[in-house]
């Protein structure tokens, strides 16, 4: 039998080794218990080295508390927001209309690909003209152009950029939910470089080149849900898997997801996502993905869909008669409305959702605040800054605006944030300080994304497991960095006398300690 102290110890060594696993991607409670065990307060230094959470030069991002021992003084974990660019595309043809929704991007070589979904709808709900599924491509993100495909015939006519529609004699009814993705995996053969699921029960699709597309089996790959939303799937490559996330309901709209060894059969039974400290709403789309710059985290900008029904702010709304009009037909599309939201997860099955909006429907007078906007995209993309010429590239999103406006077409906007900009630790010139659980981390640099004022800063330390400030690596040692850096390399000691070389202290267990004023820390890495 064990004491009290040494059943802990032995807990949070099998607690971690199982985060760790691949087998955490279908266990959220072992993931939460992880997390909670992970979480305890420290007994003995000793004890505390054998379970230092091993961060190789992974980039690390504060967009949970995983690494977060305590927040001291006036130190903070704050949710960042994109800001609203310009509009790249509006659904001014005649086979796109008002319906524009369910947005693919992602970077294929030196192209930037756009997958959208066209449709008109009189007040919201009845169709006009068939649902077809179109491509755009750009150069840099940011200016579109839709290609002349050849493929599909509206109006008469193949001049257009349509892939699909809902009539698609081969392929049957995929087009209203239709999501393709670059697949990463190396052994995929060239034919099925391109992938997606589309229809319900999902059935799996391939393509050598995005553009034509053909059915991997006549069986579907996932069965249990509701699929009337965008569903997605990817190849996850810190775990070697293909990972799908859809709809299904749960108290309203909720998300299930699956995994599986190859993409055309073998999908576990799908199960619902955790969330801490709750799931925030009802989720109508997820658009989860493995974040490029830290793939062992999945970052999830889902749509929070949220009806407070008819009541004395509604009217105050914009377009209050239309809105009436559009209850007219389903109370929902007159009263509903869709935002932003965001989360996180480092096995796929738990998310830390951030209950407050990420995307807020917005100050306009007009076409906003309505159920179908602010539906994010499915991808994060790296383009180049529009703010200056000497400013560095940023993360670009895409989410619609005035969708299901009668007799007007709907619009595509931009948003940019900074790189890993989603969540920093942030605090005011008054203080505070970050003080990390215990790590293990390879390489010999210590490089910090942040952001201070002028006046502002921040320092750096390394204590043991037992918070015991290592001899030349303290706070005390390092001077106050400030300025605004994406990669900036932590130094220590005296202007005759500058270090930045932690090589001597890796591999051993150590907690880092963050000191802030007027700063905000975004994002960590060994190299």
């Amino acid at each position: 039998m064990c004491n009290f102290t040494n059943c802990i110890f032995s807990l949070k060594r099998k607690a971690f080794r199982q985060l760790e696993s691949s087998s955490m991607t279908r266990s959220p409670f072992i993931y939460f218990l992880s997390f909670v065990v992970l979480s305890m307060p420290p007994t003995s230094g000793k004890a505390e080295d054998s379970i230092a959470i091993d961060i190789a030069d992974r980039r690390e991002l504060f967009v949970d508390s995983f690494l977060v021992q305590a927040l001291e003084g006036e130190a903070r974990q704050i949710l960042h927001h994109p800001v609203p660019r310009e509009v790249v595309l509006v659904s001014d043809r005649p086979w796109e209309g008002n319906g524009l929704n369910y947005v693919t991007v992602f970077q294929d070589g030196e192209l930037y690909k756009m997958y959208y979904r066209g449709g008109d709808y009189d007040r919201g709900v009845t169709s006009l003209h068939e649902q077809v599924y179109c491509l755009a491509i750009s150069k840099d993100g940011i200016k579109w152009e839709r290609p002349n495909l050849g493929l599909v015939e509206f109006g008469g006519s193949k001049d257009n950029n349509i892939l699909l529609t809902e009539k698609d004699e081969a392929l049957g009814y995929i087009c209203h939910n239709f999501s393709p993705f670059l697949d990463l995996n190396p052994d995929a053969p060239k034919s099925e470089r391109y992938k997606a699921v589309g229809g319900g029960p999902l059935l799996p699709l391939v393509s050598p080149d995005g553009i034509h597309w053909k059915k991997a089996t006549d069986k579907p790959i996932i069965t249990e849900g509701a699929f009337d939303s965008q569903n997605l799937a990817f190849w996850d490559s810190v775990r070697g898997q293909y990972r799908a996330y859809h709809r299904q309901f749960r108290s309203g709209r909720d998300i299930m997801t699956e995994t599986s060894e190859a993409f055309s059969s073998g999908w576990s039974k799908p199960v619902f996502l955790d969330y801490s400290p709750g799931r925030g709403g009802e989720l109508y789309t997820n658009q989860i993905t493995p974040y490029k710059r830290a793939p062992h985290i999945f970052l999830g900008f889902p749509t929070r869909y949220e009806d407070r029904g008819l009541n004395p702010s509604t009217r105050h709304l914009p377009q209050w008669e239309y809105r009436q009009l559009r209850s007219k037909i389903s109370r929902r599309e007159g009263t509903a409305v869709t935002e932003g939201l965001f989360m996180s997860s480092r096995d796929g099955a738990h998310f830390h959702v951030f209950q407050e909006a990420f995307v807020r429907p917005g100050l306009r007078t007009r076409d906003s605040w309505f159920y179908g906007d602010n539906y994010q995209n499915n991808g994060l993309v790296e383009t180049r800054s529009t703010l200056a010429e000497d400013a560095p590239n940023e993360l670009s999103m895409y989410l619609t605006e005035a969708t299901l406006q009668n007799g007007k077409p709907a619009k595509l906007r931009r948003y940019s944030l900074r790189m890993d900009g989603f969540v920093s630790i942030n605090a005011p010139m008054k203080g505070g300080k970050l003080i990390s659980k215990p790590i293990r981390f390879s390489g010999s640099k210590l490089l910090l994304n942040f952001s201070s004022s002028a006046r502002g800063g921040i320092r750096v330390g390394f204590t043991n497991s037992s918070g015991k400030a290592l001899a030349g690596y303290s706070l005390n040692d390092c001077p106050w960095i400030y300025g605004d850096f994406l990669t900036r390399r932590v130094e220590w000691g005296k202007s005759d006398k500058i270090i930045d070389d932690v090589g001597s202290i890796a591999g051993q267990p150590v907690k880092l300690i963050f000191e802030l004023k007027d700063a905000d820390l975004y994002s960590f890495k060994f190299d």
